[in-house]
């Protein structure tokens, strides 16, 4: 079987499109994401340039990336109308990577191509950082705003400082405020190494650093689908990478520059606008909220992945309920705009492609629910006079979750009626989880001291939540019920109300 190649894919020719983007990062996301957005321009003569991918870590994929000769198949499955639709796609919007610890020189040589005018990013979360270690000499620097700074610094210093150098930058690492975050640490390092007020001068006033929310569920190499696989594609790809149908990119900056990336013309989910805090709050509130509020419980009523938990006759109505009911009539934004992503957002945990398994979104739940749940049920209560009984029963089942738990090295050793299985949190939280509820006597006074402390407890909600009229007692009340009675009887309840 022929490995993917220009050949493989029936490409002729080899006429490269000019380099236009820098990319920062290889991995799953931004190649099912960005590049595919790229390659959809230039199917439509939209765009007509290609990206060069730096890989942002030592080890990576630019190896296979540049033996496949830039191209990868992108399978994207779910629903579409209740509907399964499957897309396979090769994409060939990918030049070649660069490994910058390998190539350093090659890498600031994009810095000296006009053509290129567009830099991507997503090196995780943590990407975004200042690393006090990093120095202009080293080649590379650890980190990526370092890597980053040296690139821009020589791009000026190259053009001796002509205003149409200026770059587009648009992270799209999922931290809030990524563009603002990047641009300060750049300038500070500007300022530590001591370059030329003028560089400083050239990268505010010429150079935009975007803020930007990405959203696409990316699942990566279908291993135990690959040699299926395989054999029907005719050719094997060792880049193959899957995800789901739905995709939105918020970008946040002037509209001129959207007609220069014209995605919006090409068909695609792509959203320029001058605030982007409502985008985030509906995601936060509804997409991630909608997980975060729903998980606890299903994994403790015995379900495993969200797909079973939305074809579960008592947790899809659950889900469903909290969503509808009590988490858009939360949000004060426009209720046709929310709405409509909710039912984008219930489409997409019903894909039948996608294996997403309940514990590891349970991971580092209590912080998780802090920005995700608890507006909701805040606002809830202020907007309506009461508590929201879904979201509170959310959060008895994330706390009972932690019941009866052991500390076994970083993480925790908890029960449900399923079995043992691993829990994954801020030590501190597991700590703290295990001191509380060693105090339970199986009593609704005891339930309630449980509530209490959990509630107090400012380091983990940024308040204490026993000023919330009401919440405490409620808390209380399903804490008993669901450790008195189980999860099941609980949900069943108050889904039939």
């Amino acid at each position: 079987m022929q490995q993917l190649n220009r050949n493989a894919a029936g490409i002729t020719g080899s006429v490269q499109l000019p380099e236009r983007v820098l990319q920062f990062g290889e991995g799953n996301f931004l190649r099912a994401f960005v590049d595919w957005k790229f390659h959809q321009l230039n199917k439509q003569g939209l765009f007509n340039g290609s990206v060069v991918v730096v890989q942002p870590i030592a080890e990576g994929l630019v190896p296979l990336i540049n033996e496949q000769e830039g191209l990868f198949t992108l399978l994207l499955r779910g629903l579409q109308d209740g509907k399964p639709v499957e897309k396979t796609e090769i994409i060939s919007s990918i030049s070649r990577g660069i490994n910058p610890y390998k190539e350093w020189n090659e890498y600031l040589l994009c810095a000296e191509n006009r053509d290129i005018e567009f830099i991507v990013s997503n090196t995780t979360e943590a990407g975004i950082a200042y690393e006090s270690t990093d120095r202009p000499e080293m080649t590379p620097p650890a980190s990526f705003p370092a890597k980053l700074a040296l690139y821009l610094y020589h791009r000026y210093c190259h053009f001796e400082g002509d205003p149409a150098t200026g770059m587009v930058i648009l992270p799209c690492e999922l931290i809030d405020r990524n563009g603002d975050n990047l641009k300060a640490i750049v300038l500070r390092l500007a300022e530590e190494w001591q370059w030329p007020q003028e560089f400083s001068a050239w990268l505010k006033e010429h150079n935009y650093f975007l803020n930007t929310l990405v959203d696409r569920v990316v699942t990566g190499y279908p291993r135990d689908e690959a040699a299926a696989l395989t054999e029907r594609l005719g050719y094997e790809d060792k880049l193959l990478n899957a995800g789901e149908l739905f995709h939105l990119w918020v970008i946040e900056g002037p509209s001129h520059l959207a007609k220069r990336l014209p995605f919006a013309e090409a068909g695609l989910n792509v959203v320029w606008t001058d605030d982007m805090a409502p985008y985030r709050t509906r995601k936060v509130r509804i997409l991630n909220g909608g997980h975060t509020c729903s998980v606890p419980a299903a994994f403790l009523y015995g379900l495993d992945t969200v797909g079973e938990m939305m074809d579960h006759e008592i947790m899809g109505a659950f889900v469903r309920q909290a969503v509808y009911d009590e988490i858009v009539p939360s949000i004060k934004l426009d209720k046709n705009l929310m709405t409509d992503f909710a039912n984008s957002v219930i489409e997409r945990f019903q894909n039948p492609y996608i294996k997403h398994y309940l514990l590891s979104i349970l991971l580092n739940s209590s912080s998780k629910f802090k920005t995700r749940v608890l507006p909701s049920i805040l606002e809830y209560q202020e907007q309506h006079g009461k508590l929201p009984e879904k979201l509170v029963v959310s959060l008895a089942a994330l706390i009972s979750v932690y019941k009866d738990g052991k500390i076994e090295g970083s993480g925790m050793q908890a029960e449900r009626n399923k079995g043992t299985f691993e829990m994954k949190d801020d030590l501190p939280a597991l700590e703290f989880f295990v001191e509380t509820w060693s105090k339970y006597d199986n009593t609704t006074q005891g339930a309630l001291s449980v509530a209490k402390v959990v509630l107090a407890n400012t380091a983990m909600w940024g308040r204490d939540l026993n000023q919330v009229p009401g919440l405490t007692e409620k808390t209380a009340d399903y804490l008993y019920k669901i450790t008195a009675s189980g999860i099941q009887t609980v949900v069943k309840e108050l889904v039939a109300r």
